[in-house]
């Protein structure tokens, strides 16, 4: 019993713990104050750039002075990508003209743009460390 009790403390204390912070997001170009800023943070291209149950983490935030700040809490190190929209009208979709082309203003990190469509994840993608831990999107 003592030897599995000396095994079990020495995984524990071996065990590399995966170092975690906080991610600042900075998002500036927003037209006005009306509605809300939505952001999905992606750890993986599984649902990126849009598909909300798949985001890592989601939030909403106010705008004030066509500015907003996000700060996702204790995100674990590793490669992320994050996509965003003003919701202008705060309905919880992105408006779009009958072509498909947005009406509010969205992005991506890095300012990433596809060519007909969103960007790819890998384009987005970013390292997130203790010491690169914020990230300023422009809206297009």
């Amino acid at each position: 019993m003592k030897f599995f009790i000396i095994l079990v403390a020495v995984f524990l204390l071996s065990k590399d713990k995966q170092k975690s912070t906080d991610l600042t997001v900075t998002i500036t170009n927003i037209k006005n104050d009306s509605g809300v800023l939505r952001a999905l943070l992606f750890k993986g291209e599984e649902g990126f750039p849009d598909n909300t149950d798949k985001a890592f983490k989601n939030a909403s935030v106010s705008i004030k002075g066509n500015r907003a700040s996000i700060v996702f809490k204790d995100i674990p190190e590793g490669t992320y990508a994050i996509s965003l929209f003003h919701d202008s009208l705060n309905t919880g979709k992105l408006r779009t003209n009958a072509l498909g082309i947005p009406r509010d203003g969205y992005g991506f990190s890095n300012n990433a743009s596809g060519t007909f469509g969103p960007p790819s994840y890998k384009n987005a993608a970013f390292e997130l460390t203790a010491d690169q831990n914020e990230v300023s999107i422009k809206l297009k």
